[in-house]
């Protein structure tokens, strides 16, 4: 019976119900008209990288058990995404452009459609209307996710075109992460060391010249530590490691998830630096290990990760409460893994040595004497839908059903901005 009520939990105690609840009682319609007169003037999007409703369930039971609330669950309004990108499976680059721009376009696309022709970003359009905006992630800056609400290339893996086009082009005012090999040219190694023990791969590698330089030229202030960061004023670029902030290897093997900065700490800087705009702002907030410990079937990193996005959804809803003109929003670009939590049982076919799925855990049911494991059933990205939970000023916009690329057209209306066509 233990095992039933923990799989109960899991398909019942988040966005799955919330969903019943809100976008098909009679709420959706009458709540989308309302939200036409409640314009938002900040907001703050958070991406759990590779998080289905699956590993929300896990982070959940891990973290305040069955009868608990996360941060990123206790909000009013709940939808479903549809994933895809023109190739069906999505990956990270092609699902945030569909987020940040309304279109589908093909995997490895960054703010480009599926003819190669830039499309303009919600924070592109932020900017136009004299907002601030900024980009946090525990990736490194440049990568796909946030590269796609502020830059535009045809292929992801042009991280230094990236950097580039944040300082000179989509000009924004803050950027905090990793991946400061892209900042310097090769040989030219920054605050972190070359071919290091923990990854002798990670190096300066670098194709636009000194771009930290080039930043530092253009009023950034340049931080590669917590202290410094906390210190900054005005514009800032934080690079706290070479690539990933973390290290994401197979469970034993040297994973390793403990940013010297964390991404809350991160969250509260750029809430702090950005609202000091009287227009308002627009934040992207990434938690990137939530994919790449699932690519490793690494159910533990997994969970500690999305821990850590939930306090900074915390901290966002703290802000949220003292600016209640802010909405505040957190989804997943795909889910990664075939994530799914079960019950502990030594007879489960996953065990057989007959199929493709591995098993992790046990892990504790935090409040009780109970205890659940997670199976996997790939180390790729999977078409399941994804859950986004809303609170907030326009934050009625996102209950029911949809494709990926009606969340760009549901903060433009958010926002007040007016899509050219």
């Amino acid at each position: 019976m233990k095992g039933a009520k923990v799989w109960k939990t899991a398909l019942f105690g988040t966005a799955a119900a919330a969903l019943v609840v809100t976008g098909y009682a009679g709420v959706q319609k009458s709540n989308q008209a309302d939200a036409a007169t409640q314009k938002a003037k900040n907001v703050v999007l958070f991406v759990g990288d590779g998080m289905g409703t699956a590993q929300r369930d896990a982070i959940r039971l891990a973290t305040v058990g069955e009868s608990g609330q996360l941060a990123m669950d206790a909000m009013p309004y709940v939808g479903l995404i549809h994933t895809s990108s023109t190739t069906a499976i999505t990956d990270s680059a092609a699902s945030a452009t569909a987020y940040a721009s309304g279109v589908k376009t093909y995997n490895g696309a960054v703010g480009v459609d599926a003819n190669k022709k830039n499309v303009k970003t919600i924070m592109e359009y932020a900017k136009d209307k004299g907002m601030s905006t900024g980009l946090v992630t525990t990736s490194q800056i440049t990568d796909a996710t946030p590269a796609a609400f502020a830059s535009h290339v045809l292929d992801r893996s042009k991280q230094s075109d990236i950097a580039l086009q944040y300082l000179t082009k989509s000009k924004v005012d803050v950027l905090l992460g990793g991946g400061e090999d892209f900042w310097y040219p090769a040989g030219k190694a920054g605050a972190f060391k070359d071919e290091t023990p923990a990854d002798p791969s990670e190096k300066s590698k670098g194709t636009q010249g000194d771009l930290v330089a080039k930043a530092k030229s253009l009023g950034y202030t340049y931080v590669t530590n917590k202290t410094d960061m906390t210190k900054a004023k005005g514009k800032v670029l934080g690079l706290f490691a070479n690539e990933e902030m973390f290290q994401q290897k197979p469970e034993g093997q040297g994973d390793v998830y403990n940013p010297i900065v964390s991404l809350p700490d991160m969250t509260k800087k750029a809430l702090d630096t950005l609202s000091a705009n009287k227009k308002g702002f627009f934040l992207m907030v990434e938690e990137e290990a939530t994919d790449e410990m699932a690519h490793n079937n690494n159910a533990k990193l997994t969970i500690k990760a999305g821990q850590e996005l939930d306090k900074s959804v915390k901290v966002a809803k703290d802000f949220a409460k003292q600016h209640p003109d802010t909405l505040v929003l957190v989804l997943a670009d795909h889910e990664t893994g075939g994530f799914s939590v079960e019950e502990v049982d030594a007879t489960d076919e996953s065990t057989d040595g007959q199929t493709i799925s591995g098993e992790d855990g046990p892990f504790a049911i935090a409040n009780s004497k109970m205890s659940f494991i997670v199976d996997w059933t790939t180390s790729g990205h999977t078409g399941v839908d994804v859950p986004v939970t809303a609170t907030g000023a326009g934050s009625e916009l996102f209950t029911g059903i949809y494709e990926n690329t009606s969340i760009f057209n549901k903060l433009a209306q958010a926002l007040g901005i007016t899509v050219k066509k």
